[in-house]
Formats: C-alpha cells, sequence, structure tokens
C-alpha cells in the first residue's frame, strides 16, 4: 500500500515538473508543442541518461537541426542575393551558421537552463548552446514541420542577426585568411605550435608562430593550439594591412 502511494506521488510530480517544461517551451516558441516529449529529448545531455538501450539525448536532433538549419539559411541566401554566384553563397551560409554565433544566439536564448545533466557547464564544453540550438531546430521539425520550423529561424536568427552586406565583411578564420593571401601572393608560410612549458599555471598553454618566408611575424599564445594559431593568424593579418597590403586583393 505504501508503495502504490509512493508511486502516486511521483507520477504526480513528473506531472508538475512536465507542466513547468510545457510552461517553459511555449514561451521561448511562441506556440503551444504539441510532442512534449521530442522538446525533453533535445535539452537532455547523454550523461543524464544511464542505460544505453533506452539511452536518448539532443544528439541526434542536432544532427537533423544541423540539416534543417542549413536548409533554411540556404534558401535565405539564394533569394536574397539573386545574382551571386555560387561561391559567395556558400561563403554566406558558413558565416551565418559558424559555430560561435550559434553559441551566442543558443546563449541568448537561454538554451541551458533547459538542459538536463549530470555534468557541470565549465564540463560540457564551448559549443554546447549552439548545440542545443541546432536540437532545438530538429525537435521543432518533427513537432511542426519544415514551415513552421523556418518561420522560427526567420524570427530568432535571420530577422534580428543577419545582414549579408555586413556578413561580407566578416572575417571566420584569420588562419584561412593568411593562407588564402600567402598563396595568392607566392609567399611561403608556417605555422610553429609548442606547448607553453614555461608556464607554472594548473592551466596548459599552446604558443604558436607565424613565419612568412622563413621569418617570424607574429606569436600568441592560447589554451589550444587551434586558439593559439588562430590568434597568431589574427595578428598576422593586421599587420599586413598595416603595411597597406590588402588581404582581398
Amino acid at each position: 500500500m505504501f508503495r502504490l502511494k509512493e508511486i502516486f506521488n511521483l507520477t504526480r510530480f513528473n506531472k508538475k515538473k512536465d507542466g513547468i517544461f510545457y510552461s517553459k517551451m511555449k514561451a521561448l516558441l511562441g506556440y503551444s508543442p504539441k510532442n512534449l516529449s521530442i522538446y525533453s529529448e533535445a535539452f537532455t545531455h547523454p550523461s543524464f541518461q544511464y542505460k544505453k538501450s533506452t539511452r536518448k539525448s539532443y544528439e541526434r536532433l542536432e544532427f537533423l537541426g544541423d540539416a534543417i538549419l542549413g536548409a533554411v539559411i540556404a534558401d535565405y541566401i539564394f533569394r536574397s542575393a539573386p545574382d551571386e554566384d555560387e561561391g559567395y553563397l556558400t561563403k554566406m551560409r558558413s558565416k551565418i551558421v559558424e559555430r560561435r554565433h550559434l553559441n551566442r544566439l543558443g546563449e541568448e536564448l537561454g538554451l541551458l537552463d533547459f538542459l538536463r545533466t549530470k555534468l557541470s557547464h565549465k564540463q560540457l564544453g564551448n559549443n554546447i548552446t549552439g548545440n542545443l540550438f541546432e536540437a532545438l531546430i530538429g525537435a521543432i521539425y518533427l513537432d511542426k514541420g519544415y514551415e513552421e520550423c523556418s518561420k522560427f529561424i526567420e524570427k530568432k536568427l535571420i530577422n534580428p542577426y543577419i545582414n549579408l552586406k555586413n556578413l561580407e565583411e566578416k572575417v571566420i578564420s584569420h588562419k584561412s585568411l593568411l593562407i588564402e593571401w600567402c598563396q595568392k601572393h607566392k609567399r611561403s608560410f608556417s605555422f610553429e605550435t609548442e606547448e607553453d612549458t614555461e608556464d607554472r599555471s594548473n592551466i596548459r598553454y599552446f604558443v604558436a608562430k607565424v613565419y612568412i618566408e622563413g621569418f617570424p611575424v607574429t606569436k600568441a599564445r592560447a589554451t589550444s593550439k587551434k586558439k593559439a594559431e588562430e590568434n597568431a593568424s589574427k595578428r598576422a593579418c593586421y599587420k599586413i594591412q598595416g603595411k597597406n597590403y590588402s588581404l582581398k586583393s
């Protein structure tokens, strides 16, 4: 008898939690979700599930959302830039769905507040909010279809943030920009990246150096090789521009 009472109380508690989640999702989406379980899955981290056989997390929905987001953005750019070629369209799409951009959007929407996880926010990685945004897109697509999903992306991403003219000047990767410039102007280049063994802190740092024509141009320090090389490349690009060279010509 006690066991039945315990189960009954647990069921009421779960319904209360579902009601709170439903209200929050409705406020975020701007409409009433039909299938709440899909959105619950979109905000469930793999660490929250214990049984591998029944484990569901945001990862599959993230995969789906990434594809849907790419299609909606591609359609928007295609219609907005009728005179531009395939190279321009591809470049603009990459800039719009760039990971840092999606991460910031996920942060502004407060998506971490919905996440069920056993890990601390520091353990989740830098891209978690962008991943959750893509998972949310996947959930909307399954729950409401492509048209409603497209409207959500237009309302939350395209209208408030996207301006193609401004994006034309945005640099996604200074390292890629530097390599393109060196190749175009027939300049040899190389990167030398090593762990900073002189650092005495508990954080692992790397130092990256940029060489052009065999001469050291810039260096930078960061917590990963990729970041260190990007930062060093950014400084090299500024130096090139400071000598009146155009990185786009």
